[in-house]
């Protein structure tokens, strides 16, 4: 039996990315898009979906407040966060409100089919077992992304924020063969240009990416930066 999925989305192309990101997975199914808050807590009335994947930018709500709509009528509904909201406000609220998962746009369909795939396991060792051990239970509050080789597994040090080491990090994987410069990364992820170097030699201090000197057209090197084999 397929697991029941409500995508709620205002943007029209990232909710049908989404649709077709979800209809690859196997054992998923689609079964109702909205595009604003109300949309969604009427088609919530009619509908029961087992997942609701969620934005936090709609046009007349937070997705945030929506959260408390969906726990007070329809407490058995689990919650996927895919947003390009990083703001530590809303994803701690979003983590005390037993979100699944949160996921940082852009999305990539490698992280969006992990997700889904270990809240399926978790759904799995749920339903199918009476008792389960310490380390199935240390797992079902594992979030997914400490299990996504992207992430550092050290603590970061002064003036390095996690949200926007994690954001850069879920980047890394589209960086092709030549490379990337901190002023491509800039104009990729949002952040000023000094914060996207100050970011990537940080990375290769923790030999996630190396560096190295790319002659140009011109002749005037620059500092490009490639992922290690591993990433």
């Amino acid at each position: 039996m397929n697991i029941e999925v409500m995508i709620i989305e205002d943007d029209t192309r990232i909710a049908e990315i989404n649709s077709r990101f979800t209809k690859k997975v196997a054992g998923f199914e689609v079964i109702a898009i909205a595009t604003t808050g109300e949309q969604a807590i009427e088609l919530l009335e009619i509908i029961q979906p087992q997942l609701v994947l969620l934005d936090v930018y709609l046009p007349d709500m937070k997705g945030t407040e929506l959260i408390k709509s969906i726990r007070q009528s329809n407490p058995e509904i689990d919650i996927i966060m895919i947003t390009a909201a990083s703001e530590v406000d809303i994803v701690g609220h979003s983590l005390r409100s037993g979100v699944s998962d949160y996921i940082v746009k852009p999305v990539t369909f490698d992280r969006f089919k992990n997700s889904l795939e270990n809240y399926q396991k978790k759904l799995e060792k749920l339903n199918f077992n009476e008792n389960l051990s310490q380390d199935e239970i240390t797992s079902l509050w594992r979030n997914s992304q400490q299990e996504n080789s992207f992430v550092v597994e050290e603590e970061a040090p002064k003036g390095i924020d996690p949200l926007t080491l994690n954001k850069i990090l879920h980047y890394l994987p589209q960086v092709k063969e030549e490379g990337i410069t901190s002023e491509m990364l800039s104009k990729e992820s949002g952040v000023s240009r000094s914060t996207a170097r100050r970011y990537l030699e940080y990375l290769i201090s923790q030999k996630k990416i190396y560096a190295d000197l790319v002659y140009g057209n011109v002749g005037r090197p620059e500092r490009r930066y490639f992922r290690t084999k591993h990433l």
